[in-house]
């Protein structure tokens, strides 16, 4: 009989073999996925993972896709080393790109260079004034973190649809929810031309430097882990809780309205309803693949930007829907908790061990009593002895 047993001390191993051993797994059941809906899974998986990056416009595509994966997961690394589990980055995305566009609208076709840096910062405050909300719950009112961060994501959403359906929508776009173009001022410089590539990814990877940085040579970071690994000893050290949860979720909230702001100020240079495909919530995969380190999350964060690419490939390619990508990622994320566990326990073969007689005859006397069910032997006994 198959058992987990708590391990004397965590594999280290299964840390690092953890994420690979999970990308396995998906592969092989988007394999059986593909087969089971009538399709080549070789020609499946070569057109998820290999197709879209057989050309210098799909690596563009790739880091272009990876940028606001990239800004997001810095910033909710910082909140999960601290143990602080912010889901809440779908909304500082939604709300920074909100705030970008009210900015952005408000200049129209003006021209300046000082336009573009106050439709990025406007990005940036917004997404952390909308995490200051989560903050003040969890500081002042002891709410979950999670529940509190889950809701304001539907919040956020609809307040963007209420905009772009009103005070921000296109008088001449025919009835479509969505702003007018941006001008060209507030748009982000391409970076490789003949591509969509912009300079979006200088800033994520900016920021993945400067998570590294924070965690392996300033005090700040220090207090982070401390905090996450033993809130006990961290207020037995003096370190400022609150303060730390509250500089967590700003800085998280910064850089994923910094993401909303480079997403309509870059590729789609306007406001619209699908301004994000799910980014904030892929991010928290990246986080956990990326094993919350700098190098891991860059690693993470092209890995899930090419199941984005993918999922658009088979779209065209072999007309699968587009839910293929979210149940790409949903796979790997079970695969990897799943694994995860193996890090603590480890697997033991414990054979059957046979029951003793009298243990049997006991239970079985146990279990007669409990039913009142006595046998007509016993019964006579009883009798007697009452005599």
């Amino acid at each position: 009989m198959l058992s987990l047993e708590r391990r004397a001390v965590d594999s280290r191993l299964m840390t690092y073999a953890s994420p690979f051993l999970a990308l396995l797994l998906t592969l092989v059941t988007a394999a059986v996925i593909f087969a089971f809906l009538g399709r080549d899974p070789v020609a499946g998986l070569r057109n998820f993972f290999i197709a879209p990056l057989m050309s210098a416009q799909g690596w563009a595509e790739l880091c272009l896709k990876a940028s606001p994966l990239l800004l997001i997961a810095a910033g909710l690394t910082v909140c999960f080393r601290a143990r602080i589990w912010n889901i809440g980055a779908e909304g500082h995305f939604l709300v920074g790109a909100l705030g970008a566009s009210a900015v952005a609208l408000s200049f129209g076709d003006q021209e300046g260079f000082w336009i573009l840096p106050l439709v990025l910062l406007a990005g940036i405050v917004s997404g952390a004034l909308w995490a200051m909300i989560a903050a003040v719950l969890k500081t002042h009112f002891h709410s979950n973190e999670i529940l509190t961060t889950i809701m304001l994501n539907y919040i956020a959403l609809n307040l963007l649809l209420f905009m772009v359906n009103g005070p921000l929508k296109d008088p001449q776009g025919f009835g479509f929810p969505q702003s007018v173009m941006f001008g060209d001022s507030a748009l982000l410089p391409i970076l490789i031309s003949g591509t969509r590539l912009n300079i979006s990814i200088l800033f994520a990877v900016a920021a993945a430097v400067v998570v590294g940085v924070l965690f392996a040579r300033t005090f700040i970071g220090f207090q982070l882990k401390v905090l996450g690994q033993d809130p006990r000893a961290a207020a037995f050290a003096g370190y400022p809780a609150r303060g730390l949860i509250w500089f967590a979720l700003i800085f998280a909230g910064g850089l994923a309205g910094l993401a909303g702001a480079a997403e309509v100020s870059g590729p789609i240079g306007q406001l619209i309803p699908q301004v994000s495909p799910g980014y904030g919530y892929t991010a928290i995969i990246v986080v956990f693949l990326g094993r919350m380190r700098a190098i891991g999350i860059v690693l993470a964060s092209l890995l899930l930007a090419l199941t984005f690419l993918g999922g658009e490939t088979m779209q065209i390619s072999m007309n699968l829907p587009k839910a293929m990508t979210g149940l790409f990622q949903g796979l790997l994320l079970f695969y990897l908790l799943a694994c995860d566990a193996f890090i603590h326990y480890r697997l033991r073969w414990r054979p059957r061990q046979p029951v003793p007689a009298v243990a049997s005859s006991t239970s079985a006397s146990t279990a007669q009593a409990s039913t009142g069910q006595v046998s007509t032997g016993q019964v006579s006994t009883l009798v007697r002895e009452e005599a």
